[in-house]
């Protein structure tokens, strides 16, 4: 997370605005005008919440790149203003690690979402389910 601010930090700083955040912000407009045009269409998107199966504690906190491209998969909701929820629908074999399934909705469709979220698990047994404990 510090890594993080910083970041964001020096990115704001006086001549670094013009050149990345508001090249940023033009990117980011597209990438919600994308999304609500999908959602004309859809009341939801699945997406898999990681590339990854979750990974051992502490297994990547000394590769801050494999750290950032593990929330890959969430941070679109932050950029296009949307939401999500993430739920549990599987898990690898040996070591048992939980495998994480996202659900996107329109702006305010948490409400949608919820529903399809309560749907799935009550036609699941994933969460019920425990994990290994790897450290």
């Amino acid at each position: 997370m510090k890594r993080r601010i910083i970041l964001g930090t020096y990115v704001l700083s006086s001549g670094y605005y013009d050149a990345y955040y508001l090249r940023a912000q033009k990117v980011r407009t597209l990438i919600r005008n994308d999304f609500l045009k999908a959602f004309e269409k859809v009341d939801a998107i699945v997406t898999p919440t990681s590339p990854t199966a979750a990974f051992k504690i502490g297994e990547k906190s000394d590769d801050p790149l494999q750290m950032y491209l593990s929330d890959i998969f969430t941070i679109s909701c932050n950029l296009a203003g949307i939401c999500g929820i993430s739920l549990p629908c599987g898990f690898t074999k040996n070591p048992k690690l939980p495998i994480g399934l996202q659900l996107l909705g329109k702006p305010f469709g948490e409400e949608t979402l919820l529903k399809i979220a309560h749907a799935y698990e009550l036609n699941s047994l994933w969460h019920k389910e425990k994990t290994a404990t790897v450290i």
